[in-house]
């Protein structure tokens, strides 16, 4: 398994910074959400079509990987819903132009819980509109376990109806144990078949009022979720999702991310 970052951790830090970071603290890759407060991926300086070799030319001798796009794309509502299909399509382009494996959607939320089978429908065409369009592209499209897509039998609601090929699920191992409630084992068991990627993250504190703290110092038990992804023969990215960039009062990015590293490679 290798390591990687979120940039949610860093928001203010240059596409310098980053990999600066990520040589000197000993990660194998990168996350992107965001570089230097530009949360369009296709504006961010070094991902700009004259920019891109040169970027993947710096990468490559850093030994560094780009493991995932985090994009915004959400489809609960159906008045975003073209928005967000260009923002995937594009992502997508970005991605294959980068030689990036992932990007990241979301199903996000349930406005209405009395019509929650209309938004699953919704969220499941999106998810299967890029799925169908990353075909050949060598990109696949993850959705996450996240907000009210956070239990594993509402995803794989999503997840069994969408078209396309190019899916997979996105495992945060935070959100189904703590907003779902649900025990790591069931929700690995579950989810298996099917997880690409990987989100870390520990907090303190149940439901939605949990906070993000550094990792072995919560009550997420990321042990055992490591110890489930290796007896499963899991060898992709665990990425450190720590965001600093929704909750600034948590710990800067020079703390949180050798203390990850520290963890993290004693566990795996």
């Amino acid at each position: 398994m290798k390591l990687a970052f979120s940039t949610l951790s860093c928001p203010n830090w240059t596409w310098e910074q980053v990999l600066d970071a990520a040589v000197r603290f000993g990660f194998d890759g990168i996350e992107i959400r965001g570089i230097a407060g530009q949360m369009d991926l296709t504006k961010i300086e070094p991902f700009l079509p004259e920019r891109i070799e040169a970027t993947m030319g710096k990468l490559r001798e850093l030994g560094l990987q780009i493991c995932c796009l985090g994009t915004s794309v959400v489809f609960h509502d159906p008045n975003n819903y073209n928005r967000a299909i260009q923002e995937g399509r594009d992502s997508i382009d970005l991605a294959r132009r980068l030689g990036v494996p992932y990007i990241r959607i979301f199903g996000d939320k349930i406005p209405d819980p009395s019509r929650k089978q209309e938004t699953v429908e919704l969220v499941s065409r999106g998810f299967g509109e890029l799925a169908t369009y990353a075909e050949q592209t060598g990109v696949t499209v993850l959705i996450e376990t996240h907000g009210d897509f956070s239990r594993s039998d509402d995803l794989l609601e999503v997840f069994r109806h969408a078209s396309g090929n190019a899916k997979g699920i996105l495992w945060d191992i935070n959100h189904p144990y703590k907003l779902g409630g649900e025990p790591m084992a069931e929700t690995y068991v579950k989810l298996s078949p099917f997880i690409k990627h990987v989100h870390i993250k520990d907090t303190k504190g149940q439901g939605r009022s949990a906070r993000h703290c550094l990792v072995g110092q919560g009550d997420v038990p990321v042990k055992e979720a490591v110890d489930l992804l290796k007896q499963g023969g899991y060898d992709g990215w665990l990425s450190f999702e720590f965001e600093k960039k929704w909750h600034p009062e948590i710990e800067e990015p020079e703390v949180a991310l050798p203390a990850y590293v520290q963890h993290m490679r004693s566990l795996i």
